[in-house]
């Protein structure tokens, strides 16, 4: 199994994964702190979107895009393995969107963000979502210059997540708790999810949503129009 990601990849050689690892981190974050400066130069407040497949985070983005587009310039990208489709459903709501298809890869990495900035070119004071690949191990390794870090789980994945999967919950900044109009259906307990998500990561926000409904985007607005406040505050642009 390869040691960077976890994708399965055997072709490190046997006692080559740790150094290997290593040096294909080191040099993510390298690349990662100049997205990072290409971000603050232009004012960007950059969001990576993360979780596991199936959890709503599409349907989550476009429906918060919809409520941001009238007060401020939203930009997306879109990761997957393959396909044009998540990008063609934000396009749709008339937001620029390009897609980033990783083929066998299981993540995004900040090369691969390098590249989509330059050519998205997002607006100056703006949000840019990141929606990464559907996977809640490898993107969670992988610093991509941004500002902030959203995992998206759903009701229906069960409560233990946060303790099988600690770094991807460990990393995140808010965990927005969607499809949360299924919980009279499901055996979810909320209660026990933020106790289990507190012991990998007690200061992380948790917002409980329904992409379907509607519950709680407003919340998850004001979340992201706190941080762009913030961002704007500190480079001395008035909002």
């Amino acid at each position: 199994m390869c040691g960077t990601c976890g994708c399965g990849g055997d072709e490190h050689g046997h006692g080559e994964t740790v150094p290997m690892e290593h040096r294909v981190l080191a040099r993510n974050d390298h690349l990662a702190e100049h997205n990072r400066t290409w971000l603050r130069e232009r004012s960007i407040l950059m969001v990576n979107l993360m979780s596991s497949p199936g959890s709503g985070k599409t349907t989550l983005l476009e429906r918060v895009i919809t409520g941001l587009l009238d007060r401020v310039p939203v930009a997306v990208i879109e990761g997957d393995q393959a396909t044009p489709l998540d990008a063609d459903r934000i396009r749709a709501t008339g937001c620029p969107a390009l897609q980033v298809n990783t083929g066998s890869g299981c993540h995004l990495d900040a090369g691969m963000l390098a590249g989509a900035l330059d050519e998205l070119d997002p607006a100056p004071g703006s949000v840019l979502f990141v929606e990464n690949v559907g996977n809640l191990v490898c993107p969670a390794l992988f610093d991509l210059g941004e500002d902030h870090r959203a995992v998206v789980m759903s009701v229906t994945e069960g409560e233990d997540k946060p303790l099988k999967y600690p770094y991807m919950f460990r990393t995140a900044d808010v965990v927005l708790l969607n499809k949360v109009d299924l919980l009279p259906h499901v055996d979810f307990d909320p209660v026990r999810f933020r106790e289990r998500l507190s012991r990998v990561n007690p200061a992380a926000d948790v917002l409980p949503v329904s992409a379907l409904r509607g519950d709680g985007l407003g919340e998850w607005d004001t979340w992201l129009a706190d941080r762009l406040r913030r961002l704007t505050e500190e480079a001395g642009i008035p909002r």
